[in-house]
């Protein structure tokens, strides 16, 4: 248990303990009383994307043909 002056000082160090598995939970108390838990986010592999534009749409070969000119545009903006 650490007090909330000394979490609010070192809570990098806190973290850091918690990310490398150094802690596995830091309980914070306020006035000798637990009030807070620092603890590990559990790791949450990301879903599926789903592709909601696969194939409404065909870019044109010649996507990229005005670059230059667009680019010029915000170089010469002033």
């Amino acid at each position: 248990m650490i007090n909330m002056l000394d979490a609010k000082t070192s809570l990098s160090k806190l973290v850091r303990a918690i990310e490398t598995g150094e802690q596995t939970e830091i309980v914070i108390a306020r006035n000798g009383r637990p009030a807070a838990r620092l603890v590990p986010v559990r790791s949450v592999a990301p879903g599926k994307r789903i592709g909601v534009a696969a194939g409404r749409f065909v870019a044109p070969d010649d996507i990229d043909r005005d670059n230059a000119a667009i680019a010029r545009m915000f170089e010469d903006s002033d």
